[in-house]
């Protein structure tokens, strides 16, 4: 057997369980999250967002985000950028809410699932059922689950098997591709 045979042996079973991840996106999470719960304005809200209890998307080019975000949040949400850790007040907000993707608006988490993971980024034990997608994500080499906005496809961050029981997940999110609105303050309207 020659060098060049055995090398690239090597790499075919280094690639080999790469590959199915490769090509196609991870499933929903099973542990779902319970309807929002913030009142009738987070419900007139997602129900804007959905037919039949699904998330329409919305077909808007980049260059029309590039817009109405700001350069940083443009950055994350739709060129897959992160934030610095530690850089985001709402790592440290602690009042009832909502936490909307900042690009749609569209409610992605509530705040009585986050929690203080110490990582610098808000996290959250889980998200808003149905409003969130996840793919699979290569850029560290080693293979990561990414969540987005299932309205705009805006890049959120990453889910970890390291959260909190009983669920056991950390949804790290960019605190720059999230508005934050208190529970006493009306959702705004999705941005179209």
């Amino acid at each position: 057997m020659n060098r060049r045979n055995v090398l690239q042996g090597l790499a075919a079973l280094i690639a080999l369980p790469l590959l199915p991840s490769c090509s196609r996106a991870v499933p929903p999470q099973a542990a779902a999250a319970p309807a929002m719960g913030t009142g009738a304005a987070a419900a007139s809200e997602a129900t804007a967002a959905t037919a039949g209890g699904k998330v329409v998307p919305l077909k808007k080019p980049h260059s029309e985000w590039r817009k109405v975000l700001s350069p940083a949040a443009y950055a994350v949400l739709f060129e897959e950028g992160t934030e610095r850790p530690f850089s985001s007040p709402l790592d440290k907000e602690k009042r009832a809410g909502t936490f909307l993707c900042a690009a749609c608006y569209l409610p992605l988490f509530t705040s009585a699932n986050k929690f203080d993971s110490g990582t610098g980024w808000p996290s959250f034990t889980r998200e808003i059922a149905g409003h969130t997608a996840t793919t699979r994500d290569f850029k560290m080499i080693v293979p990561r689950t990414e969540y987005h906005c299932a309205r705009c496809g805006g890049h959120q961050g990453h889910i970890f098997d390291d959260g909190p029981a009983p669920l056991g997940k950390r949804w790290c999110n960019n605190g720059v591709a999230l508005r934050f609105v208190p529970k006493d303050q009306s959702l705004p309207a999705l941005r179209s």
